[in-house]
């Protein structure tokens, strides 16, 4: 991989990583399109941990807020607004971690296929149109409860199939018990920050047991631009997701499958 593969891999991780649109569904096209090679273990945890600070960076007034009112929580045994948002983080987290350490050597054997990220692409694309046009819209984080966690924090554990899309999932559960765009989005990205972390630190402990030499230039590019490209993204998609919706991506899904099928049945 030469720098400018890097720039461009970097810069789809971090364009995709918090729409709802699969970003696996994306890398793999120029994989297989332009015949370049995996990415590689070292240069996943370089872009994980660029998205991460991406969301870290947006959010960090939220993560001030919850991990204060949560810690005080453990102090005080009262619950405000906010330790009660950082608990359902929490329950909502566990599902995906769990799911993730039983079945991550099956997922990786079984369902890596290009048939199998095309279609998760399109259907959960469809299911996302469809639920964000009948939603209520009338809920709002104050209102996630311990239901309202588990139902998010199991369809997130289903983004540990390719093509799902892990903030197209859970923004597509949070609509679909009835929050408004944004705290199905905000709720979303606050999921995201643990996952991230968890996904990313599994995928370090991997590279420190590997042999294999690192490319630090090539990880700092890849880091630079996923977080750069991210926190750009997570700011535009945060003001416009109220006036645009889901719509619009759920078509792009539609049209994205339609790409990676006749890719790879051709």
């Amino acid at each position: 991989m030469d720098a400018l593969q890097a720039v461009i891999l970097a810069a789809i991780q971090g364009l995709t990583e918090f729409l709802p649109i699969s970003s696996s569904g994306h890398l793999v096209l120029p994989q297989t399109l332009l015949g370049w090679e995996d990415q590689g273990l070292a240069f996943d945890v370089a872009v994980h941990v660029g998205s991460l600070l991406a969301v870290l960076l947006y959010f960090h007034r939220d993560v001030i807020n919850l991990l204060g009112a949560w810690g005080n929580s453990l102090v005080t045994r009262q619950q405000t607004d906010d330790s009660r948002l950082a608990w359902m983080v929490i329950v909502a987290t566990l599902p995906a971690v769990v799911a993730g350490l039983l079945l991550n050597d099956v997922i990786e054997e079984h369902l890596r296929g290009g048939v199998v990220l095309a279609t998760t692409t399109l259907v959960f694309g469809v299911v996302l149109g469809v639920v964000d046009r009948y939603s209520s819209h009338r809920r709002h984080l104050v209102d996630v409860g311990l239901r309202i966690a588990l139902i998010v924090g199991f369809a997130q554990a289903l983004a540990l199939i390719p093509g799902t899309s892990r903030s197209g999932i859970t923004m597509t559960a949070a609509l679909l018990v009835g929050l408004s765009r944004s705290d199905a989005a905000r709720f979303s990205f606050l999921l995201s920050m643990p996952i991230i972390a968890a996904a990313g630190s599994y995928k370090l402990l991997e590279l420190l047991e590997s042999s294999h030499p690192v490319p630090w230039d090539l990880l700092g590019i890849g880091f630079a631009v996923s977080a750069v490209t991210a926190y750009a993204c997570i700011s535009v998609f945060m003001r416009w997701v109220e006036r645009i919706g889901m719509m619009p991506f759920a078509i792009y899904r539609v049209l994205l499958a339609a790409v990676i099928y006749a890719v790879v049945l051709s």
